[in-house]
């Protein structure tokens, strides 16, 4: 524990900052910080060395912090920062009063430091203002933890420090607040800027469906999009295909942004609350190595295509693709391993299969959905990733001669169309006319059928109902119903375009 020292002995004590108590247990220096504010005051190059590591809020001393502010903002706008130009905006500030007015701006810059090491001051701050944020936040931990509140399970409380423990981890800090519009508006040009960089293609991550990804320009962070359907359209194959195809294109690298991360698909997690996970690897199989998934399951294979389903297993060992096939898991559990996968591995895309088996706190259905979609909202948000959540539809299609989906067809609560950026539904009218077959006698009723049934044949759609930044609109796939995969649908005027295969 550092207490706050003079700059140097000589000086008059009402110019330094008041002295701490001993007993004072939070970690700080007030040297680092009075040697890093002397450095930028001198030279103001010395600013772009430190400011991706500190902001004003990692200052222990309030005056440092004010300090930091003022001069950043100007250097920001490119305008000079020195004791001369910061009195004007200080003069009157009480805390700097306290120590000797405008003299102390003086003192620091007299008493800075050389430039090569602001950074090793800078990450010093930084470390020191983590140290405090978690002793505070193990105060509240253990406060709660004291309190024995009916309100309050041990459980919830767990996963609550969880949250803040990875929100610390992330950031730096507990709370983002408020942000400011022109940080606001520098995100959105550079999303733009990446958009524009692939030639006006996405600036989401492409779902491998060159259709889907040109109506909703990828997946893109901290969206929710919902994909609904009647059992056996198909919802599970899409959400696993785009799956596998996210993580197959997964590669590394150096973002624009200057952070590390995926610049080509990315680290996928699948929560596969139906299915067992060895069900699901099978379908992911069954796709890549083109054996249909019941010859799979029955182990009824030549040769040539048992070698061919090693070798796509070998493919995939090294594919980014982690699964969770927990049951009627917790909406709060399902957020701490997002968390967790996103700590440990990384995870740019997050699948749900699907919401209605997920579980929330409330006994009334309704709004134990509307607790579960805006969970999903909240994690698609909180890790700034695309979550595609699956859903049912409720028996009002089966009741209507066009059964094509509606947004009022979502299950159980309106909260899902509500909280959801996109809403697609998976339509396989080949399904539905399959089920309408006449009887052999009716031969002019069974021609039409057998000309229908060949114009839908391995087609799907993929109904876009709501798009919050797009338009809505109908795709066209490809559907192999013996290898549970959706495809690119090659029209007759793209036949020559390389996109479509």
């Amino acid at each position: 524990m550092n207490e706050i020292a003079p700059i140097n002995q000589t000086a008059p004590a009402e110019m330094q900052p008041e002295a701490s108590d001993a007993s004072d247990p939070m970690p700080h220096s007030i040297e680092a910080e009075q040697q890093l504010l002397g450095a930028v005051l001198t030279n103001n190059d010395v600013y772009d060395k430190i400011a991706s590591i500190i902001t004003a809020h990692h200052f222990y001393e309030p005056v440092h912090q004010r300090i930091y502010e003022v001069a950043a903002a100007r250097i920001a706008k490119n305008q000079l920062a020195t004791p001369v130009t910061l009195k004007a905006f200080l003069e009157e500030d009480e805390g700097l009063k306290a120590l000797g007015g405008p003299a102390y701006l003086v003192r620091l810059a007299g008493a800075s430091i050389s430039a090569f090491a602001v950074r090793d001051y800078a990450q010093m701050i930084y470390d020191l203002a983590i140290r405090r944020e978690l002793i505070r936040l193990g105060g509240d931990i253990s406060e709660k933890a004291r309190r024995v509140d009916v309100a309050s399970e041990p459980k919830e409380q767990i996963v609550e420090a969880e949250q803040k423990l990875y929100q610390l981890s992330e950031q730096g800090q507990t709370e983002s607040g408020f942000k400011s519009f022109l940080k606001a508006v520098t995100e959105a040009v550079n999303v733009t800027n990446e958009a524009y960089q692939r030639g006006g293609g996405m600036a989401g991550i492409s779902t491998g469906l060159v259709d889907l990804d040109k109506q909703l320009g990828g997946l893109h962070p901290s969206d929710l999009l919902i994909l609904a359907g009647r059992p056996s359209m198909g919802k599970t194959s899409l959400a696993t295909n785009i799956a596998f195809n996210v993580a197959k294109a997964y590669k590394r690298g150096l973002k624009q942004d200057g952070t590390e991360g995926a610049i080509e698909g990315g680290v996928v997690g699948f929560f596969s609350l139906e299915m067992s996970a060895e069900q699901l690897a099978g379908r992911v199989l069954a796709e890549a190595s083109e054996i249909s998934s019941h010859k799979i399951r029955q182990g009824d294979m030549t040769e040539e295509e048992f070698r061919r389903f090693v070798q796509a297993a070998k493919e995939l060992e090294a594919c980014p693709l982690f699964i969770d096939d927990t049951p009627a898991i917790p909406i709060s559990q399902l957020a701490a391993r997002a968390r967790r996968l996103k700590r440990t591995h990384g995870l740019d895309l997050l699948v749900i299969d699907y919401l209605q088996l997920c579980r929330g706190m409330s006994d009334n259905r309704v709004n134990e959905i509307a607790e579960i979609s805006m969970g999903m909202k909240a994690i698609a948000k909180e890790l700034n990733i695309p979550v595609i959540a699956l859903s049912q539809l409720s028996r009002n299609v089966e009741s209507r001669d066009d059964k094509r989906p509606q947004l009022s067809d979502l299950r159980e609560s309106g909260s899902i169309e509500q909280d959801a950026d996109v809403v697609m539904f998976v339509f396989r009218e080949e399904y539905y006319k399959e089920r309408e077959k006449p009887g052999e006698e009716e031969l002019e009723k069974m021609q039409e059928w057998r000309e229908a049934m060949e114009r839908l044949h391995a087609k799907a759609e993929v109904i876009v109902g709501k798009q919050r930044h797009g338009p809505i609109g109908t795709v066209e796939l490809s559907f192999e119903a013996q290898f549970t995969r959706f495809g690119n649908l090659v029209k007759k005027w793209q036949q020559d375009d390389q996109g479509y295969h």
